[in-house]
């Protein structure tokens, strides 16, 4: 499966953890743990958050197609 999203390796660049941003978005640790390793995929709402809360544009969280 192609990767989807950058969550993981952005809250690496940010020096944050899934744990640190389920407990900002009210998410299970396990969620957020599926979108970091493209198992599944937030909707656009929570993207937004994510992007928000990580100070980044959600262009930079999606991977751009190859």
């Amino acid at each position: 499966m192609e990767d989807i999203n950058r969550i993981k390796i952005v809250l690496v660049e940010k020096k944050r953890t899934g744990k640190w941003l389920a407990e900002q978005l009210g998410k299970n640790p396990s969620t957020v743990s599926k979108w970091c390793s493209n198992v599944a995929q937030p909707d656009l709402a929570t993207l937004v958050k994510i992007a928000a809360l990580l100070e980044i544009g959600v262009q930079d969280l999606i991977n751009k197609a190859k």
